[in-house]
């Protein structure tokens, strides 16, 4: 994982090196001659104008997983919230009926959950003022079966008004190691 973000980081710094045609608008905002294949449905047109305010809630909201401490995870949580897991589960509503879902889950399967940050980034798309915070990290849960499952994961997650109120993850097994 740190190999492929470390790639994603200096592919990104070559890019920016090597486009020396970039002009300066009047505005000061920055334009670009190279043709881009696709244009961004949503938007690409993103900063970092996020607050830690805003990064420490949604960190937070994975250490109360790993800890187990779904109160913790609630509060992290607006009164609704869009969540779109990586195994296909689906959910919109009330929080309160997610945690439900989600404690069940975290207290009836698992004894324990230990999470390694990799990396975050906070994007702040200008074009509707809506804040997320994008994690990598790895995941290793471990069953009360025995059972030890682990991958790596990238969530995006946006916070409006504090709270998280909408989540989507994504998720790549890792690679069984040769003996």
């Amino acid at each position: 994982m740190k190999k492929y973000i470390v790639s994603i980081l200096l592919l990104t710094l070559f890019v920016a090196a090597c486009n020396t045609k970039d002009e300066t608008k009047t505005d000061g905002t920055k334009t670009s001659s190279v043709k881009l294949p696709y244009e961004a449905e949503y938007t690409a047109d993103f900063t970092t104008n996020v607050s830690d305010s805003d990064l420490l809630t949604v960190l937070n909201s994975y250490k109360y997983w790993e800890t187990g401490d779904l109160k913790g995870l609630r509060s992290t949580m607006a009164d609704t919230i869009s969540v779109q897991g990586a195994d296909g589960f689906r959910f919109t509503g009330p929080t309160d009926s997610l945690m439900k879902t989600w404690g069940a889950y975290r207290n009836d399967s698992l004894s324990s959950v230990k999470i390694t940050m990799e990396v975050w980034l906070k994007n702040h798309a200008n074009k509707d003022s809506a804040d997320f915070v994008n994690v990598w990290y790895k995941e290793i849960d471990t069953y009360k079966s025995g059972k030890v499952d682990s991958a790596n994961y990238e969530d995006d997650n946006a916070v409006k008004n504090g709270k998280i109120v909408w989540f989507s993850s994504h998720r790549q097994l890792l690679a069984k190691e040769k003996k």
